[in-house]
């Protein structure tokens, strides 16, 4: 296969250059990751790879190491039929959250998309506010956010969820589809040209596999059914991987993330919630906080009935979670900064001992 199959352009030749000179060096793109073990694509075919020492070394955080999507140099090894990757080409675009549990750090969903395809269902497990998160980590990803609702015939109010998402969603496409019954597929394959890349992120259940496999036109991916009673799925995809689409585009799939914890949003804030931002300019104090405050435009709305209280909960909430989450990114910053200064110190101290003697 063909790296320009894979999205390969003069932009991507010229970030390799530097790496060019060493003969033993090729570019090749990550498709699969599971448990720090990577499936690669290079021109040659196929591989599996690992981080090299070096490159583990000298990464400072998670998000330093390869991820679905990326573009990486690799050096395959003399025996054994594996390669090592020692290095990940800068980025165009990058979808992140939050680590799960206390772990304050960044973890690439996926990177190097043009689209990112948010998927929702119209069943039981619809959620505008978990969809505000979606929209907020999709728009500081860089690439293109596209909403897509399935399962329409779960829903009797559809006409009432589409106003709800279309609120939030401002300009940007929402489509209606049925993957189950080839329904509008269409729509989702008119963004997907050759050499271009999307990316499904939405909870488990509701049809992203299903998705990959019309679009692929085989099964590629498991599908599970969803339980009637709450519309609760189960992981039917355990690892992300880059799925080569046979009308030209590339697809990533990741596994359902029902909570998705925020990284680094606070430009999105202000798109995602335009019609508060809005709104706040006209409140009397500039710093307010729409908690209470007096002459606040923005608590008016709500009275008025202009804006919905749970919308402004909403907005507060992720207020809330991005000041905690700025001050955890400043203490591990801190953190860093002082290893930073032992390990240069341990250094110096053994370099000054060596040069005495």
């Amino acid at each position: 296969m063909s790296l320009t199959r894979l999205g390969w352009d003069d932009s991507w030749a010229d970030a390799f250059a530097p790496w060019s000179g060493d003969p033993g060096l090729e570019p090749a793109r990550v498709v699969i990751e599971f448990n720090h073990i990577y499936r690669v694509w290079a021109a040659a075919g196929e591989v599996d790879a690992t981080s090299s020492g070096r490159l583990r070394h000298q990464a400072t955080r998670k998000s330093d190491l390869p991820a679905v999507g990326d573009w990486v140099v690799i050096r395959r090894q003399q025996t054994g039929g594996r390669a090592s990757i020692v290095g990940v080409l800068p980025r165009r675009s990058r979808f992140s959250r939050k680590v799960a549990g206390n772990v304050t750090d960044e973890q690439i969903v996926a990177a190097n998309v043009d689209v990112v395809f948010l998927v929702m269902a119209l069943d039981a497990d619809f959620n505008v506010r978990r969809l505000e998160r979606y929209l907020l980590t999709a728009r500081e990803s860089g690439a293109a956010p596209v909403i897509l609702l399935t399962k329409p015939d779960r829903t009797e109010s559809l006409d009432t969820q589409l106003d709800a998402v279309r609120l939030i969603a401002a300009a940007l496409p929402v489509h209606v589809l049925n993957p189950k019954q080839h329904e509008g597929l269409e729509h989702v394959a008119a963004y997907l040209t050759s050499g271009r890349t999307a990316a499904l992120l939405g909870s488990s259940g509701v049809g992203k596999s299903t998705i990959i496999n019309r679009l692929a036109r085989e099964d590629v991916q498991k599908t599970r059914e969803v339980r009637i009673s709450d519309s609760k799925g189960r992981h039917a995809t355990t690892h992300r991987e880059l799925v080569v689409l046979p009308d030209g585009g590339l697809i990533i799939d990741t596994p359902g993330m029902r909570e998705l914890q925020l990284w680094d949003v606070g430009d999105a804030v202000r798109e995602t919630f335009d019609d508060i931002e809005a709104l706040a300019a006209g409140c009397h104090f500039t710093d307010c906080r729409h908690r209470g405050e007096p002459r606040c435009v923005v608590a008016a709305a709500v009275t008025q009935g202009v804006l919905e209280q749970s919308r402004l909960d909403s907005y507060l909430n992720l207020q809330d979670e991005l000041t905690t989450l700025a001050g955890l990114q400043d203490e591990r910053a801190q953190r860093e900064a002082k290893r930073q200064s032992k390990v240069s110190t341990r250094a110096l101290n053994k370099h000054l001992k060596t040069k005495r003697l």
